[in-house]
């Protein structure tokens, strides 16, 4: 059902595209029609795939980095009374710095290859992880760690046995956000500086007036998240059947 409901949201939407284009008669250098980024689809096939395939080594990186860092911080955040005081204003402070800002600097220190952009990408996971695991691990039921307390249970055992399972829900959550948000991080530091990827092929499509294939390269970046999302979902849904469930319940 879920399928089918996708399925017709994108045919709507092709279609007031379409109709957009007709109605307002904009030239395609400027919003091309389906059809024509259909066919920069198939024409340039072995192209975007070549390019999709660096972006999501990148944003596969950004991922995996993002959220080992994120759950670490999160474990650090609840186990040490200092770590808290220190690391959560900063972590907060630190969304208050736009994403274009910090680009070009990774791009000056790492370079223009694929380190920069998984750094970036890697930032823009890390904090939806860290907050959501953090939040989560702090609500673990406090008459559990009453009695593990009482059981002499080390800081650690309870965070093994007790917090991480009651916050897999909470960092369920935090994981579909970031990886929603993941290639966001990787096709902004290539935006800004890179020599490969959906996202310089795109500015580099735009600089020579190929608007179609720029628009081949952006539905094949909205693939590129979907499909995360999708698999990153179905993984999290076996890591936290309760969850599933209740939701499938709801629909």
């Amino acid at each position: 059902m879920n399928g089918l409901r996708l399925l017709v949201t994108l045919v709507g939407l092709v279609l007031l595209w379409q109709a957009i284009v007709w109605l307002s008669g904009v030239p395609a250098f400027i919003l091309p029609g389906p059809l024509l980024v259909a066919a920069a689809l198939l024409d340039r096939w072995d192209l975007l795939l070549e390019q999709a395939a660096i972006t999501a080594a990148e944003i596969l990186g950004g991922m995996v980095l993002g959220v080992a860092l994120g759950m670490a911080s999160g474990a650090a955040l609840v186990q040490f009374a200092p770590a808290r005081r220190w690391l959560l204003p900063l972590l907060i402070a630190s969304q208050a710095v736009p994403v274009f800002a910090i680009a070009p600097l990774l791009v000056l220190w790492l370079g223009y290859g694929m380190a920069s952009k998984i750094a970036m990408a890697t930032l823009v996971i890390f904090f939806p992880v860290a907050i959501a695991f953090y939040d989560g691990l702090r609500r673990a039921d406090p008459a559990w760690l009453d009695l593990a307390r009482t059981m002499d249970a080390s800081n650690g055992a309870m965070l093994w046995q007790i917090r991480l399972p009651a916050a897999l829900p909470a960092l369920a959550s935090g994981v579909r956000v970031a990886a929603a948000v993941a290639p966001i991080g990787a096709v902004v530091g290539e935006w800004v500086g890179a020599s490969a990827g959906l996202g310089y092929l795109m500015t580099l499509s735009l600089a020579r007036g190929q608007t179609a294939l720029a628009f081949a390269a952006l539905l094949v970046l909205s693939a590129l998240g979907l499909a995360l999302y999708f698999a990153a979902d179905r993984i999290l849904r076996g890591l936290v059947p309760w969850q599933a469930e209740s939701v499938a319940a709801d629909d």
